[in-house]
């Protein structure tokens, strides 16, 4: 049993060092609650704003920031998922912005997963990611998405057919009421637990950001069988745990009627 904790967290635009320290505190909690992994939401570090005000808040990855949070997953041996604007550093990419979020792993070098699928709000301003991770730690293989990523079948199809066990998917985003928002996430994001034979955990900030956005504070997960496990839609501030449990894995997989993955017809449609 894999415990994660996916943190419900106010996330003020552009203030980094504030956001650090908040995200050290959490990942602090969730280890004294037996977290194996925390799970923050998209562009917890940065916060979130659209059009040219990005480029305000952009944070290039350095090691005077990063380390301090490899040192915290080193020292509560838990493996922390947050995100940021990204500035690019490689001279390759230079001017260009990513939608990130970084994996920090204890005794290991972090991983780094950038959004592919940009909305149009985003599009103008970021460039998109060209590659889809698998990740793997504590004989579990996750995978991340961001956002505006969930909404496209084959994203969570290609990280299922890398054998993911979950797909982490963290969230900025803004309008509505965290029930409003559940029901969203519950017409799509079951169905991508569903068809893969896999668990799905999401997690969104929430309150007022500075930036004018408004964003309700939710959390759920899914279960590999398509049903909720668990959630929380108070859109308060919070630590939601849940539970990965490779049992409830095999069960699926190990059915001939609900496990789907195997039975593809790729000739076809790739």
């Amino acid at each position: 049993m894999i415990r994660a904790a996916l943190v419900i967290q106010h996330c003020p635009v552009g203030d980094f060092e504030g956001n650090l320290s908040r995200t050290l505190t959490r990942s602090e909690e969730a280890a004294s609650m037996g977290a194996d992994i925390v799970v923050f939401p998209e562009m917890n570090l940065t916060g979130y704003v659209p059009g040219e005000k990005c480029r305000q808040i952009a944070v290039p990855l350095a090691s005077q920031w990063t380390d301090r949070l490899s040192k915290a997953a080193d020292r509560l041996n838990i493996i922390i998922l947050a995100g940021l604007v990204e500035k690019a550093g490689n001279p390759s990419e230079s001017g260009q912005m990513f939608a990130t979020h970084l994996a920090f792993f204890p005794e290991a070098s972090p991983g780094r997963y950038r959004k592919l699928h940009l909305s149009p709000f985003e599009a103008p301003y970021f460039t998109p990611g060209s590659r889809v991770p698998v990740f793997e730690r504590l004989g579990l293989r996750f995978g991340v998405q961001l956002c505006y990523d969930a909404h496209f079948p084959d994203l969570s199809t290609a990280m299922a057919l890398k054998n993911a066990d979950v797909v982490f998917i963290p969230h900025a985003s803004p309008r509505g009421t965290a029930e409003d928002k559940y029901n969203s996430w519950m017409r799509h994001l079951t169905a991508r637990a569903f068809d893969n034979g896999m668990y799905v955990a999401a997690v969104n900030q929430t309150g007022k950001n500075g930036g004018g956005l408004e964003f309700p504070g939710l959390a759920l997960c899914i279960g590999p069988d398509g049903n909720l496990a668990s959630k929380k839609t108070d859109g308060c501030e919070a630590i939601h745990m849940v539970e990965i449990d490779r049992n409830a894995l095999d069960r699926v997989r190990s059915h001939k009627m609900r496990y789907f993955l195997p039975n593809r017809r790729p000739d076809l449609i790739d």
